[in-house]
């Protein structure tokens, strides 16, 4: 297939291109660059730099969209909310339309588990109640009711895929984030000195050793489950799959199986909680497993940590 993957040069995106590659389709990575790196456009892709506001010359023949180009920071959110709403809600829009216009009718999308907010219960499921709270979130959430309106009214066909932490690394493909919100490489920059300590927030929840519990889900993973769904896109129907482990990893198991696989001691700083911070955030992956056969291959927490260390460390 010829396939448009938005956002391709950023770390799932770059890795999910990569193995598109690998199954031997046709890429074309459009990204402006604003969060990812040229040098993670996988080799064999040709590269568009461009928003996805600008995508119509790059969806030329091509068969189907993996769309993961995003305003992805919480906090940022938070503070800028126009943004979010301009880049997430008001891109994904524009992208949907020039598809349209060029006639491309499927898409997969890089959605989140965000869109459910604080949980009634774990693990959360696709029917569970979406209430995210905070416009990353609900942006997203946007995007996921605009494609369902787009099957229904055009016939597109499109799967959200949603998950929480995605980790790891594929090959030569990692983590470069000028600003790094997530657990395992910040603990890991611990190791390689760019960092002193980090922080641990509470260590009071309702959790076996006190500390928040999250999901991990390899991105190797995460970018086999983006094939699969490409593979499932029926032409007006917008399926919903949530990515999780099951179970999840506390703040605490993350730490320690990071000094396990640095040898590093990793300083830790605890302070208090931070509101808006539920216990356990897990996501279930039975659906997604019934329906495509997809299973998490590298879920231990030591395969993730080790293949994130080793692109980080040049080990």
């Amino acid at each position: 297939m010829r396939l448009l993957v938005t956002g391709g040069a950023g770390y799932v995106g770059s890795v999910v291109a990569a193995q598109l590659i690998e199954a031997g389709h046709q890429v074309t990575v459009l990204d402006d660059l604003s969060t990812g790196h040229e040098d993670a456009v996988p080799e064999g892709a040709r590269f568009v730099r461009a928003a996805i506001t600008e995508a119509h010359d790059a969806l030329d023949g091509v068969d189907a969209v993996l769309h993961f180009a995003a305003k992805s920071l919480v906090g940022e959110s938070v503070a800028q909310p126009g943004l979010y709403w301009a880049n997430n809600l008001g891109g994904t829009l524009a992208l949907l339309d020039a598809m349209r216009e060029r006639g491309v009718g499927k898409i997969v999308f890089s959605s989140t588990a965000a869109t459910y907010g604080e949980p009634e219960h774990t693990p959360i499921e696709e029917s569970d109640p979406t209430r995210p709270t905070n416009p990353y979130g609900a942006s997203k959430l946007a995007v996921d009711a605009a494609l369902s309106a787009y099957a229904q009214i055009r016939g597109l066909g499109a799967v959200s895929l949603r998950y929480f932490n995605v980790a790891g690394a594929y090959g030569r493909f990692r983590e470069r984030h000028a600003i790094e919100t997530h657990l395992i490489p910040n603990v890991l920059k611990v190791a390689t000195g760019e960092r002193e300590s980090v922080s641990v927030f509470g260590t009071d929840y309702p959790t076996p050793d006190g500390t928040c519990v999250r999901d991990y889900v390899h991105v190797s993973d995460l970018a086999k489950a983006h094939l699969l769904a490409l593979e499932a896109i029926t032409p007006g129907e917008h399926r919903i799959y949530n990515l999780g482990s099951g179970t999840g990893f506390s703040v605490q198991e993350v730490i320690s199986v990071c000094r396990e696989v640095t040898g590093h001691e990793i300083p830790v700083v605890v302070g208090d909680r931070r509101a808006g911070d539920p216990a356990v955030l897990v996501a279930s992956s039975a659906k997604i497993q019934r329906e495509l056969g997809w299973k998490a291959e590298r879920a231990a927490l030591r395969d993730i940590v080790s293949d994130a260390w080793g692109a980080l460390s040049g080990k």
